[in-house]
């Protein structure tokens, strides 16, 4: 027979893996899709261990939040053995030009300009539908901090896209 604990942990994991899968999934590169069960996994390690800790009502967005730490560890991890591979072998030639006529340019050097942290959230805010409150709680800062960020971050992409649609 199965412990109320673990109840509340099948109930919450079965309803968290998707978004949290599709969270990582979009962030993935440049680790392999075969890493994704590997986050995932690791995610629910920590959901597990500390369950007691989840908010009420802010389980998805808290879990969110574990998942980009968890994603940030192993894309650390991935640049420290892609240093190491690229002193042991000569570097790769620059992506094919068709590659760069496929995106919409401006939009992605106006993304390139910003800094990771207001990357992260106009992607959690516009590709993952995540509101000020989820925001708040997946950066660990109030729903109004979190608001504020959002429009800040939306700025600078705007003035930044605007200053590369001139040039």
């Amino acid at each position: 027979m199965a412990s109320s604990r673990e109840r509340r942990f099948r109930a919450l994991a079965d309803e968290a893996t998707p978004p949290i899968g599709a969270y990582l999934r979009r962030r993935l590169y440049p680790l392999s899709p075969a890493d994704l069960d590997d986050l995932v996994e690791e995610v629910l390690l920590v959901a597990w261990r500390r369950l007691d800790d989840i908010p009420a009502g802010a389980e998805i967005p808290w879990l969110i939040g574990v998942a980009r730490n968890v994603l940030r560890n192993a894309l650390r991890k991935q640049r420290r053995i892609s240093l190491l591979q690229a002193r042991l072998r000569p570097a790769a030639p620059d992506a094919a030009a068709e590659d760069y006529v496929i995106a919409d340019e401006g939009v992605r050097e106006a993304l390139n300009s910003l800094n990771e942290d207001d990357r992260e959230i106009l992607f959690l805010h516009f590709w993952d539908g995540r509101n000020a409150g989820e925001l708040g709680v997946i950066l660990e800062v109030s729903s109004n901090a979190a608001a504020v960020r959002l429009s800040r971050a939306l700025e600078r992409f705007r003035r930044s896209f605007d200053v590369l649609a001139v040039e």
